[in-house]
């Protein structure tokens, strides 16, 4: 393709303003470089301000509409399956599976959804509360007797243990193989640049899911050798629906669907977990309103050794706001793609047929004009909001049919965390803590926290 055509593609209509970079490169390198700023990334602000709230790019050879605009952002979320689908770059399907949830559509992502409820739906979260409280309070105490610990790798390791046991039975601490460390390979080369030669990071990350991939198929197989009579976790309800005449579900889309919901559950919640311990660090009367709202709940108690209640979880109200408070600034989903299915028309604008969509939620959580002072970590403004679902401008558990169907099990986790770590611990910054940020993902650069018994 000549340098001039990839620089003006041709469009029925007019197109948003924008580079499309070098010829196939785009402007991939410029959006991978990674920045500690907590406002909206440097790549997307640049262009904001030089072509508006709706601009074009390209990455890694495909062209880019990015939205910063509130409106395209709920249009694209409201008509999803209709006239946008999900779509992730080639390098992502590469690494979370042809089959992942992401990149299914209609029906079938419907079907899976549905799936996925039974495992995060209200009745099991309810029953769960007991087992994620045990989990942070075996924890706190191991990491309460050593100086300091990792806080990310740490969280992360504490919800991989819970969340695997409740999906696959999985036992961290009785297995040989170490499910998680290829989850650790996976996740450092996220972010990296697509180069699949061996030593490169992203290369490390393919290997590390074809290794968690084959220990997931092998247990899979193990367990249609010998299945339960009953129910004990998500693989035997998987492997019910596998069995079952007519089902929709294959093997390989049930493992990738395993795969994402590991994935998923513990990286994002330990991202939110170690975002929160820094909030709190930095704002002292955020963490003594929120102290003073745990310490009620077990001031309120008959027995004062009886566990955490669903009925108490649903009255933590400033936690609510402090978790809603975290997701927005924490922005740990900095970018959600699409693609348009057919030319599309917006304020004047035409989106053309297969491009691609990224909507900007770090854009739409740092608005000055609906956050005031955005960039302050401030729970009471959440006081009058409705704290449940997506909106035009909260969108940090997705939106539209695809709203995050674990947010409420990331809410528990870290809803029952925070409860223990308040009620009975110290805590202080050893040090590091800077949130290194890419607009497609971010990653801490390690926090090295002390806790101690109060």
């Amino acid at each position: 393709m000549s340098g001039r055509r990839w620089r003006n593609p041709k469009c029925n209509g007019k197109l948003p303003p924008g580079s499309m970079g070098f010829p196939l490169l785009g402007e991939t390198l410029q959006f991978f470089a990674p920045n500690t700023s907590s406002d909206i990334p440097p790549f997307v602000r640049n262009r904001m301000d030089r072509y508006g709230p709706i601009f074009r790019t390209s990455l890694v050879g495909r062209p880019l509409i990015v939205s910063t605009d509130p409106d395209l952002n709920y249009y694209i979320f409201q008509e999803e399956g209709q006239l946008f689908q999900s779509w992730y770059p080639d390098t992502f399907t590469e690494i979370f599976g042809r089959q992942n949830v992401g990149s299914l559509h209609g029906f079938m992502y419907k079907y899976l959804k549905n799936m996925v409820l039974h495992l995060f739906g209200p009745e099991s979260l309810r029953k769960m509360i007991p087992e994620v409280e045990a989990v942070a309070t075996q924890r706190l105490r191991q990491w309460s007797s050593q100086n300091s610990v990792e806080l990310k790798d740490n969280t992360a390791s504490m919800i991989f243990h819970l969340t695997a046991k409740k999906l696959i039975s999985y036992d961290s601490e009785n297995s040989s193989e170490n499910l998680r460390e290829n989850f650790v390979a996976f996740i450092q080369g996220l972010i990296s640049f697509p180069l699949n030669v061996p030593g490169t990071a992203y290369n490390k990350c393919l290997q590390g899911r074809k290794r968690a991939m084959r220990m997931l198929k092998n247990m899979l197989q193990e367990r249609r050798a010998n299945p339960r009579k009953q129910q004990i976790d998500f693989f035997d309800f998987v492997l019910e629906e596998l069995e079952k005449d007519g089902t929709l579900l294959t093997e390989e889309i049930a493992l990738d669907l395993m795969f994402v919901l590991l994935f998923a559950s513990f990286e994002t919640t330990s991202l939110a977990i170690t975002a929160a311990i820094k909030f709190l660090l930095n704002n002292p009367h955020v963490l003594e309103e929120l102290t003073a709202e745990h310490e009620g709940i077990l001031r309120r108690r008959e027995n004062a050794h009886s566990g955490l209640t669903w009925e108490e979880y649903k009255s933590m109200t400033f936690t609510f706001q402090f978790i809603n408070e975290t997701a927005r600034l924490a922005n740990i989903v900095p970018g959600i793609f699409r693609k348009a299915l057919r030319d599309i028309q917006f304020k004047g604008y035409t989106i053309p047929a297969g491009w691609a969509v990224m909507v900007c939620p770090p854009a739409v959580h740092l608005n000055p004009e609906k956050y005031i002072d955005p960039l302050a970590f401030n729970p009471w403004r959440w006081e009058k909001s409705e704290l449940k679902g997506a909106s035009k401008h909260f969108m940090a558990f997705g939106g539209g049919m695809r709203f995050c169907v674990g947010t409420d099990f990331t809410k528990v986790q870290m809803a029952v965390f925070l409860h223990c770590l308040v009620t009975k611990y110290r805590f202080k910054a050893i040090k590091g803590g800077n949130i290194v940020r890419t607009p497609g993902l971010q990653f801490p650069d390690g926090f090295d926290v002390q806790i101690m018994e109060k």
